[in-house]
């Protein structure tokens, strides 16, 4: 049974940076796919980074690029999203996802497994 576990969150001031974390068990992830996605309040999830577990192809929305980095540690089974120069829209209950698959994917349906969220929260 695959399981995710974020940590990491916090409040931090705009133009801060924070990391969250999730770990990841159950599984051998090698033939995985992870993603990162939030959800603001009364606002849809969206998808915010995806990393390939083997070989580490990542792929990031537009609204993020340039200032938030997907990273994955094999030996602790972990991913990890590095954010920097935050900004009080980027607040959020961010959330780590799976999916067995090569492919790098976007869509919240397309995940199978997913944590319960750790709450960002950027002050102005």
């Amino acid at each position: 049974q695959v399981q995710l576990v974020e940590s990491g969150g916090g409040l931090v001031q705009a133009g801060g940076s924070l990391r969250v974390s999730c770990a990841a068990s159950g599984r051998t992830f090698s033939s995985y796919v992870m993603g990162w996605f939030r959800q603001a309040p009364g606002k849809e999830r969206e998808f915010v980074a995806a990393i390939r577990w083997s070989g580490g192809v990542t792929y990031y929305a537009d609204s993020v690029k340039g200032r938030f980095t997907i990273s994955r540690d094999n030996a602790k089974n972990t991913v990890y999203l590095q954010m920097n120069s935050l900004k009080p829209e980027d607040t959020a209950v961010y959330y780590c996802a799976a999916r067995e698959t090569i492919a790098i994917l976007t869509r919240e349906f397309q995940y199978e497994h997913w944590g319960q969220g750790t709450q960002v929260t950027v002050s102005s």
